[in-house]
């Protein structure tokens, strides 16, 4: 039950974000969540909380961006307490280069929020975006 609550909740903060909500997502992180962004990139560290992780890593990735990130979701894995979502993101950079990722995001949740992640990224893709800007 719990699994299933929090897969459709995911499914939804995506839905809401593909459609023009980018904020969507990471409103359903909890304040002190601890994500970390797995590699060697420029945003690769573990963040301690939401508003590190906004400051550190989501804000000077979308700074480098002409826009939002458009996420496709392929796969979301929901098992007690974890979930999992595969999904792709588009974009373009402002010197107008193709910013296309793809992403699996590992994460506990706990009433409906997200406690904790580890994000697999392409982070060479990453560190091309901040070369390119």
């Amino acid at each position: 039950m719990v699994a299933s609550v929090n897969k459709q909740l995911i499914r939804s903060v995506f839905e809401a974000w593909a459609n023009g909500d980018s904020k969507a997502f990471f409103n359903v992180l909890a304040p002190n969540v601890e994500w970390t962004v797995i590699g060697t990139g420029p945003v690769s560290q573990c963040y301690k909380s939401r508003q590190a992780f906004l400051e550190g890593a989501v804000n000077p990735l979308s700074e480098k961006l002409a826009g939002p990130i458009a996420p496709t979701v392929e796969n979301i894995i929901a098992e007690r307490d974890t979930v999992v979502v595969q999904w792709s993101g588009q974009a373009k950079s402002k010197a107008g280069l193709a910013y296309n990722n793809s992403y699996c995001w590992v994460m506990g949740m706990r009433d409906g929020k997200v406690l904790n992640g580890v994000a697999y990224i392409d982070t060479a893709l990453v560190a091309d975006l901040w070369r390119s800007s």
